[in-house]
């Protein structure tokens, strides 16, 4: 059995999530998302493209997994649970239109148990929980009450523990590696696919020794016009003089992230550049001097807010970050609160999270964003990297 973690920091996940389905009425907790999977029970898998999931209830104390039965095997090797808590079902339930894996579970798990008939939370918005699946859980449990957990795991995983930190400072370090690799090797006539393969080479290589994961989001790196949208991937094109390009990439340990953005002009910046960066240096630097125990996510982005809109800048009420942490594709994001003006979530120290206000214009546009942590006096940024814009 290979755990990232002690057995009892699982043991004292699952009791947390248990207190807060008591508080809410939850008897069964289905959980389906790879990450609070990982967080529940430590398994680790490229299995997520078929049903699986992890069970809580009141009623016992280790949670269940189930899975495929090819996947069983990595479930023994990775999951902290006694080897009956880990159940499979039949190959002949893998894509098939005619049975589905939910069906199975509902009659051998739920009905055996004696859950049939109990209120059961399901992660009704997450990309893992398809509504098939949905459906042939209601139909099977006629007699149940489904309710939605509202990433009700997700909320559990929003303080990390001092190992979780290690993870993540981990990730950090190689994040830094990968954009000093980006900068020694970016100029005018790569092609991006070149760059965009010693990033993968230097994630996966690590650092120090502790060797890197696959990140749960690819490299992003759009230049000059499609760096106004914030999601485009890479091509073959090469990089040209006279453009920004900014690359958001992750390093990962352990299935834990630390995502960082830096852009890089090739050429002498342009005016507007250099007047972005000075914006948001200088909003960066107000908006996590309210990073701090005790104020709310929305300070945080009210401070950004106007400072940018001192420069002239309106974001027009996109969020500026969110809670980071264990995860699988296709979000590095735990998908909970947001820092944005709206939402007064209190901060606490243990939260972690990627501070990312990017400016998005017409026909450009830069990112500079870092990963932190907050703190019992203020915040820890989780990477050692210049915070600036690059030019070459």
């Amino acid at each position: 059995m290979k755990l990232a973690f002690p057995k009892a920091e699982y043991v004292k996940r699952v009791k947390k999530v248990q207190r807060e389905m008591r508080r809410k009425g939850i008897d069964v907790l289905l959980a389906t998302d790879p990450g609070n999977m990982n967080w529940l029970t430590g398994y680790d898998g490229w299995s997520f493209y078929v049903h699986q999931g992890v069970i809580v209830s009141l009623d016992e104390e280790e949670p269940i997994w189930f899975g495929r039965a090819m996947d069983r095997s990595a479930a023994l090797l990775r999951c902290y649970m006694k080897d009956d808590k880990l159940v499979a079902y039949p190959e002949e339930y893998v894509q098939n239109l005619d049975k589905h894996p939910m069906e199975w579970l509902a009659k051998n798990i739920f009905f055996a148990r004696g859950w049939h008939d109990a209120t059961i939370a399901t992660e009704m918005d997450n990309y893992y929980y398809s509504a098939q699946a949905h459906l042939s859980l209601v139909s099977n449990l006629w007699k149940a009450r489904f309710v939605d957990s509202q990433n009700l795991v997700n909320w559990a995983r929003c303080i990390k523990s001092e190992k979780e930190i290690e993870y993540m400072k981990i990730a950090g370090r190689i994040t830094s590696k990968i954009h000093q690799r980006i900068l020694d090797v970016a100029r005018v006539g790569i092609p991006k696919s070149f760059v965009v393969a010693q990033i993968y080479e230097t994630a996966i290589e690590g650092v120090d020794g502790y060797s890197g994961d696959y990140p749960s989001i690819v490299p992003l790196l759009p230049s000059g016009k499609e760096a106004s949208a914030s999601h485009i991937t890479w091509d073959n094109k090469p990089f040209k003089s006279n453009e920004g390009t900014f690359f958001e990439v992750s390093g990962c340990y352990k299935r834990y992230h630390c995502p960082m953005s830096r852009t890089v002009y090739m050429g002498k910046p342009s005016e507007r550049f250099l007047n972005a960066e000075k914006a948001l240096l200088e909003a960066i630097d107000t908006g996590l001097e309210q990073a701090k125990p005790g104020n709310k996510a929305s300070d945080i982005a009210k401070a950004l807010d106007k400072v940018m809109l001192k420069y002239g800048i309106d974001r027009h009420g996109a969020r500026c970050g969110y809670p980071i942490g264990v995860s699988y594709p296709p979000d590095w994001g735990e998908r909970t609160f947001s820092i944005r003006a709206s939402d007064n979530t209190i901060l606490k120290s243990g939260m972690t999270f990627h501070f990312m206000p990017g400016i998005w214009q017409e026909d450009w546009g830069i990112e500079i964003t870092e990963s932190i942590l907050i703190t019992d006096t203020g915040y820890e940024s989780l990477c050692d990297y210049p915070r600036k814009l690059f030019f070459k």
